[in-house]
């Protein structure tokens, strides 16, 4: 009975796990190790009388042994570097693993039902998930099927151990195997969706940051440029403050590209006010930001940086107000609102939301709150974001 090589094909495969880069290049002698277990066939071979026909099945064990090593490598290189064997040269290298065993066998008789169990390694890592399994089972059939027909055989099923413990254990590490491949090919997504998030992360903080100053640097530059000739000292005062604020939005630009910009409240609020006076707006604004958690500014702060600068791009208001309690903000404006547009299959008006209403709503959505766009009392435009 021959059931050694299925321990052996065990311990060589689960030798395969977690093994470091440089032990890849000595994985014939991990394949090649285990076929010392083939030396009952070999001895076989040697012993018969025939000396042509036992150089024959000499000459197709070494075959075998050639082309597992081979199969075994190669399999475990191409796994290394995340590829496929492709799909011909599979066939090709089982078909020739097939042919050998069964010539092998019609030399040496019975002992070669030792090298089956070496091809069902080769079969389980060789074929994909959906065939691997029916194939070694046709494999592991037909060996039974010799065993009990082919006369002179012992007709002992303990001799089919080796190949179906085999096969079953196999199949286990190679399903870890698979599992592992799923694993990393998940990483891999994970990681491109972070990038993609950061990009989309890093866009809409740029838009917010650099539409709001230069929103308030062309004010600033456009009344200066008003007040050359009517007020020299009162221009060069605006002019000095177009430079400070092209200072700040630098640094904003700098700071966002580290990833440690955050939105204060109370800074945006002085912020507003200062962009509405240079676009000639009423600012009614609160004074104060004590009843607002922490936790909730950084937010807010977005929503009124973006507000804001709505109104003064797109409103032609004459008048803001900025309402806030500590569940959300509200930005509202008597100017000539947002242009509605139907809603597919709806009747009701849906406000056109430009890519930084977009980019406030994404904010909201991740800190669980929400953004309402709709036509103020004044008919103006309403936005508020809250909780």
């Amino acid at each position: 009975m021959i059931t050694t090589p299925c321990r052996a094909s065990v311990v060589q495969v689960s030798s395969a796990i977690d093994q470091p880069a440089g032990a890849w290049r000595w994985a014939p002698l991990y394949a090649g190790g285990w076929l010392i277990f083939l030396a009952q066939p070999f001895a076989d071979a040697l012993r018969l009388p025939d000396r042509l026909r036992g150089g024959a099945a000499v000459a197709l064990l070494l075959a075998f042994a050639v082309l597992y090593v081979h199969c075994w490598s190669t399999t475990r290189e191409h796994r290394r570097r995340g590829e496929t064997v492709p799909v011909p040269r599979r066939y090709a290298l089982l078909g020739a693993a097939a042919a050998l065993t069964v010539g092998e066998a019609s030399l040496v008789g019975e002992s070669a039902i030792a090298m089956t169990t070496f091809l069902t390694v080769l079969l389980m890592f060789l074929l994909p998930p959906g065939v691997r399994v029916p194939a070694t089972a046709v494999a592991i059939g037909l060996t039974a099927a010799a065993v009990y027909l082919v006369p002179g055989w012992s007709r002992d099923p303990d001799v089919l151990v080796a190949p179906v413990l085999t096969a079953v254990i196999i199949w286990s590490i190679v399903q870890i195997f698979d599992r592992n491949a799923q694993l990393a090919r998940a990483n891999e997504r994970l990681a491109e969706l972070a990038v993609a998030e950061e990009r989309a992360r890093f866009a809409r903080d740029l838009h917010d940051l650099l539409g709001h100053s230069l929103t308030l640097l062309a004010m600033k530059a456009e009344l200066a440029g008003r007040l050359v000739t009517l007020q020299p000292d009162r221009a060069q005062q605006e002019i000095a403050e177009v430079e400070r604020l092209a200072r700040d939005a630098l640094g904003d630009v700098r700071a966002a590209v580290s990833g440690y910009r955050r939105a204060g409240l109370a800074v945006e609020l002085s912020s507003a006010r200062a962009v509405l006076d240079a676009a000639g707006i009423r600012a009614e604004l609160p004074t104060a930001v004590d009843d607002v958690p922490g936790e909730r500014r950084e937010l807010l702060g977005w929503a009124v940086r973006e507000g804001v600068t709505n109104v003064v791009r797109h409103s032609r208001a004459t008048r803001c107000r900025i309402v806030l309690d500590r569940d959300g903000v509200e930005i509202l404006d008597d100017g000539r609102g947002a242009d509605p547009m139907p809603s597919p299959g709806e009747g009701d008006p849906a406000w056109v939301l430009g890519s930084g209403l977009r980019g406030l709503r994404e904010r909201a959505e991740a800190c669980g709150a929400s953004v309402v766009v709709d036509e103020a009392p004044d008919g103006g435009f309403r936005l508020r974001v809250g909780w």
